[in-house]
């Protein structure tokens, strides 16, 4: 019997299934590109679906109001103003691509692409750009004072400013650091207990019955992957619209 019992990291690993080279750049396309593209063309489908003419009702019509709900509440209850819809559609295209990218990776033998920390902290770190350059076009230098908390005493404002610069800078690698370790925690769960009901049916004899523990908790891990799936994707999506907050109304 072929032994499939490798490392629990190698489903992590980035394959390269054709190699490209322009010039001195290599463009090659990986698992991790065919499961991006996957996951928008998913997106796309679900769009297209929810944007159906007609008087007909089906199941991609229920979900895509509802989400398109359910973010706009989101965004309208986490920024404050007017400018709330201005980032209504970025906050919706975040949301939907971790949310996907998670839930593809819930199926067998495909890849997980919010695994990968380089794509979770190349969100969060544009993230932090984006929302520190609209904070400082919006307010000039007054947006320094974002660093200096109101009402407090003077001869702790240079400690409190050290404090909260430390914490504004965290945002870069909070968020990405956050989802990757979330994701690949689960997945690595998975991968062992999964290998360790398959060692026990190998070994067999009262095994057979014992290897049904390690069997069950897969199904009940795999159910809170998923809720967990969700919530990543949501406190994502949360923690974007606080921080947009912050830069557009400061304290």
């Amino acid at each position: 019997m072929m032994n499939i019992l490798h490392s629990p990291l190698d489903q992590f690993k980035i394959n390269v299934l054709s190699e490209i080279t322009v010039g001195e750049y290599e463009i090659s396309i990986t698992n991790s590109t065919v499961f991006m593209l996957l996951s928008l063309l998913l997106i796309v489908l679900l769009l297209r679906s929810t944007s159906t003419l007609g008087n007909s009702i089906n199941l991609g019509n229920v979900i895509g109001i509802n989400l398109y709900q359910f973010l706009l509440k989101l965004v309208t209850d986490n920024i404050h103003g007017k400018e709330a819809s201005k980032y209504f559609p970025f906050i919706y295209s975040l949301f939907l691509f971790i949310l996907m990218s998670n839930l593809i990776g819930m199926i067998p033998y495909s890849f997980t692409i919010t695994s990968h920390i380089v794509v979770t902290f190349g969100f969060s770190f544009t993230i932090f750009i984006a929302v520190t350059l609209i904070g400082l076009s919006k307010h000039g230098f007054h947006f320094f004072s974002f660093f200096v908390p109101a009402g407090a005493p003077k001869f702790l404002i240079p400690f409190l400013v050290i404090i909260e610069i430390v914490s504004y800078f965290s945002r870069a690698f909070s968020l990405g650091i956050r989802l990757f370790a979330n994701m690949m925690s689960g997945h690595s769960l998975l991968k062992i207990l999964a290998g360790f009901s398959f060692s026990m049916i190998q070994i067999g004899g009262i095994f057979y019955i014992v290897q049904l523990v390690p069997l069950v908790i897969v199904f009940i891990v795999t159910g809170l992957e998923l809720g967990v799936a969700l919530l990543q994707a949501y406190v994502f999506a949360v923690l974007t619209c606080m921080y947009l907050n912050d830069a557009i109304n400061l304290h």
